[in-house]
């Protein structure tokens, strides 16, 4: 179907509804999100997630062809310049977006019963960072990622970009509304046998290479939020504390750097 008027209502969920609306858009069944890009389609689709419609370039179409016929009887919506130049982040979009179902979350113990290097993103706010991080912990052999309810959600457009669609790759969850943070989580983490690794700068902190953290068999690694980093309270329930040294004077790493740096060492065992 061509689209000339960037007030056609089958433009809606790509350009009108908030990233909220989408998560629940089906209420109270489960919401849908955007995909964008050819590649973060394919994996998402690679995972098992039901496309519900496509928005490509009308210049674009055959070279999203296959990807469209994997997709069944679903409506493509195609459009010219004039109308996708209206669409803020066209020009990250390479040619397709794609309107998805998401799908039912798992539980934290169907993740934690079989893992053994995981992460925990606690109140990480930008989904920037998020997509980062996903794609560094999908990259370097972390088995799942948990996520507190104060973190931005790895299925907003931007995350799952940033992602690469490595957000559809690695097993994730939330920590449930009735599992208080941290501590039924912690409690939780020490139950399946992981021990807790906080990353942050304190003066009982180990080195990121400490021989200790590589002897053991399960890691559960903590990133905290953007701006005051890991909470007291969990820095409190936490087994080991652990930072990254640093040259210059400089203090902190960004949230995203840190944690790709943090998967590749902690990921290391004896």
């Amino acid at each position: 179907m061509k689209i000339t008027d960037f007030n056609a209502p089958e433009l809606d969920v790509y350009t009108r509804l908030s990233e909220i609306q989408l998560k629940t858009f089906n209420e109270p069944g489960l919401g849908i999100f955007i995909a964008e890009s050819p590649n973060v389609i394919d994996r998402a689709l690679k995972a098992g997630y039901e496309p519900v419609s496509f928005l490509v370039d009308e210049k674009e179409r055959d070279n999203v062809s296959a990807l469209i016929n994997r997709c069944g009887n679903i409506p493509v919506y195609e459009a010219a310049d004039g109308v996708l130049s209206k669409l803020a982040g066209l020009d990250m979009t390479r040619g397709a977006l794609c309107a998805m179902k998401r799908k039912s979350a798992v539980s934290p113990s169907d993740l934690l019963k079989d893992s053994k290097r995981i992460v925990i993103f606690e109140d990480v706010m930008n989904p920037t960072n998020i997509g980062a991080m996903f794609r560094s912990a999908a990259a370097l052999n972390i088995d799942a990622v948990l996520l507190t309810a104060g973190c931005s959600d790895p299925l907003y457009r931007r995350s799952a970009r940033v992602s690469m669609g490595t957000v559809f790759q690695i097993p994730w969850t939330c920590f449930g509304q009735d599992e208080n943070w941290p501590t039924d989580g912690m409690a939780s983490l020490h139950s399946f046998g992981y021990k807790t690794v906080s990353m942050a700068l304190c003066d009982n902190s180990l080195p990121i290479d400490s021989p200790i953290l590589k002897k053991e068999e399960k890691l559960a690694i903590i990133m905290g939020t953007e701006s005051t980093g890991i909470r007291p309270e969990t820095l409190a329930l936490c087994d080991y504390i652990v930072k990254i040294p640093m040259s210059h004077d400089v203090d902190s790493l960004n949230v995203a750097a840190a944690g790709a740096i943090a998967f590749w060492e902690l990921g290391k065992t004896i």
